[in-house]
């Protein structure tokens, strides 16, 4: 995944109701009538907000019947985990270095 994924990802996840939504669809395909229901905007800005996690890769839709089913994309949080798990590894490796310089040498065991 590349860094432009991860930030799209970034921009979309900034907001609390994308993030709701998200939630939300853990739970499986969802319509988006039922995801305004459970959301402190209205369906109009609910549409908009689908619109951008689908931009970013999170979310994919799918047409049943005449009903429009928003779902959880398959990898679509990849990008963001990637980029966290690299900066945690960073963060550990400088965390361990500096234990290491720290650290007061070994004392040697006694017979």
């Amino acid at each position: 995944m590349s860094n432009q994924s991860a930030d799209a990802a970034f921009d979309a996840l900034g907001e609390p109701v994308r993030r709701r939504i998200l939630e939300l669809l853990r739970d499986g395909p969802t319509p988006v009538g039922k995801l305004a229901e459970r959301l402190p905007v209205g369906r109009p800005a609910v549409s908009k907000h689908l619109r951008v996690l689908s931009s970013a890769g999170l979310i994919e839709h799918r047409s049943a019947g005449t009903r429009n089913l928003y779902a959880l994309a398959p990898g679509g949080l990849a990008a963001v985990q990637q980029w966290l798990a690299g900066t945690w590894d960073v963060a550990l490796d400088a965390f361990a270095a500096e234990v290491a310089r720290v650290a007061p040498p070994d004392l040697e065991e006694e017979p």
